[in-house]
């Protein structure tokens, strides 16, 4: 996806370096000269080993954290703490047990100041989207793993986020529960085109999701390679791969990712 005329990028990490202190008071290195732009309506995939810097990537562009080094900008301006125009759908679901499917959804709209009448109607066009209209009044623990995600993506767009950041969303999930939210998860980002910055250890989820995948090194991570995806949209999860692109993707990218891979469990190995 070309950049959109005379708009900044939606996300610039720029010469990013990040270090922390571990309990055991060393500084450790996580990201090292750290580039990537996302521009203004892209989904990008961030593949790379097992603690090479992926969820640092997405605390730096959220606020959470600060660069080292560097500089992170978001729709051509500096990070300056939380921003409301990001959201961020996580590993394990964010919903609030003690609270029903629409209540839940209504969560974000209320917080930022909606009425209730509002917020209500929002979150009852939300769920009618990912198909839980009959499901309002049940709680999350009456809810299957994909019915949980399906509230987790209303309650994570109905906020109508320009960037949205997953950090490994459906990892937990069946391999055709998975596939179905794939559908869902592009569905809601075309009618939405919102920037999503997507980590996954999934090397076919990436290709299958993504107009462009990262590849990073083993830690301290720094970007190893871009692939643009030039698949055709919209794109229907589970015949995509079949198709002979997707697999030649696949395998050329993993021929890249695995020699970080390699050398990641070398390391941890040779740590323990």
């Amino acid at each position: 996806m070309s950049k959109n005329q005379g708009q900044e990028p939606a996300i610039e990490l720029i010469n990013v370096t990040r270090r922390f202190v571990s309990p055991t008071g060393k500084t450790l290195t996580a990201l090292k000269d750290f580039n990537m732009t996302v521009e203004r309506g892209e989904f990008v995939a961030v593949v790379g080993p097992t603690g090479c810097g992926k969820s640092t990537t997405l605390n730096l562009v959220t606020g959470l954290a600060r660069p080292s080094a560097g500089e992170v900008r978001l729709m051509g301006g500096p990070v300056k703490g939380i921003d409301p125009r990001v959201g961020f759908a996580f590993q394990k679901d964010a919903l609030f047990p003690w609270k029903n499917v629409i209540d839940n959804v209504m969560a974000g709209p209320l917080f930022r100041g909606r009425s209730r009448a509002a917020a209500e109607a929002a979150a009852k066009d939300w769920l009618a989207r990912v198909g839980l209209s009959k499901f309002l009044h049940h709680y999350p623990h009456q809810l299957s793993g994909g019915m949980r995600k399906r509230v987790a993506l209303a309650q994570t767009f109905i906020n109508e986020p320009e960037i949205l950041l997953m950090d490994e969303p459906f990892s937990a999930l069946d391999v055709q529960t998975r596939t179905v939210m794939h559908e869902e998860l592009l569905k809601l980002w075309a009618e939405r085109k919102a920037s999503v910055v997507f980590v996954t250890h999934d090397l076919e989820e990436a290709v299958a999701l993504a107009d462009k995948v990262y590849v990073l090194t083993a830690g301290p991570a720094t970007v190893k390679s871009v692939y643009h995806i030039d698949l055709p949209r919209p794109r229907v999860v589970s015949e995509i791969r079949y198709e002979h692109a997707f697999i030649d993707y696949c395998k050329t990218i993993w021929d890249d990712l695995r020699q970080e891979v390699e050398t990641s469990y070398r390391r941890a190995s040779e740590a323990a």
